[in-house]
């Protein structure tokens, strides 16, 4: 960890902080505040996934667009309780403990605690665009150790697509980033969020 780190860690906190305050009353202003923010964290923060030579030259990350029609408020509600341990994509172990699952129109997903020191509420997922028009490893939707946290109340979070963005390890293989379970798979395309580059010119 670094002061940097840090630095980026209550940006990325507070972008997110701006969209559970905005979202409600201007979707589509709060998610173009939120990607224009990201943007600008990969091009000039010192700590930006990119590798330090492609951030002159970084035209934005590539999104779909915004689709109201995937964001969704739901509870999550029990299952099985399950420790597994999920791998990056360089084989690094993360320990993840089951805490429940969302069923939506699209498909069921289970929700993680992330079982190590700081812990903190993981979703990821693949669906059909993993491995082509988005990254192979699967997209985040929250991991709130990290401030990616869209909102919810009591026993409901809120889980929006138009959010979905890749790992670090997308940008740079240097990063270790665990990837979605194969439990988290959706067999349907999730076109909104953030697309894949593999050359990320």
């Amino acid at each position: 960890m670094s002061m940097t780190l840090l630095d980026w860690r209550r940006r990325v906190a507070a972008l997110y902080a701006a969209v559970r305050a905005a979202a409600g009353a201007d979707p589509d202003g709060a998610v173009a505040r939120f990607r224009a923010g990201r943007d600008r964290l990969f091009a000039e923060h010192p700590d930006s996934p990119l590798p330090a030579d492609k951030r002159p030259t970084f035209p934005g990350i590539p999104y779909w667009p915004y689709d109201p029609e995937l964001r969704f408020e739901v509870e999550v509600e029990p299952a099985p309780a399950e420790r597994l341990t999920a791998h990056s994509n360089s084989g690094d172990p993360y320990p993840l403990d089951r805490i429940g699952r969302v069923t939506l129109p699209i498909g069921t997903l289970d929700v993680y605690w992330v079982a190590v020191y700081g812990g903190g509420v993981f979703l990821p997922f693949r669906d059909d665009t993993s491995g082509g028009e988005s990254f192979g490893g699967g997209r985040y939707l929250l991991d709130t150790v990290k401030g990616a946290d869209l909102g919810g109340s009591g026993g409901r979070l809120v889980v929006d697509f138009n959010y979905a963005y890749n790992p670090s390890c997308a940008y740079d293989p240097q990063w270790s980033c665990p990837l979605a379970p194969p439990a988290n798979r959706l067999t349907v395309p999730i076109r909104t969020g953030e697309r894949y580059q593999a050359d990320n010119d």
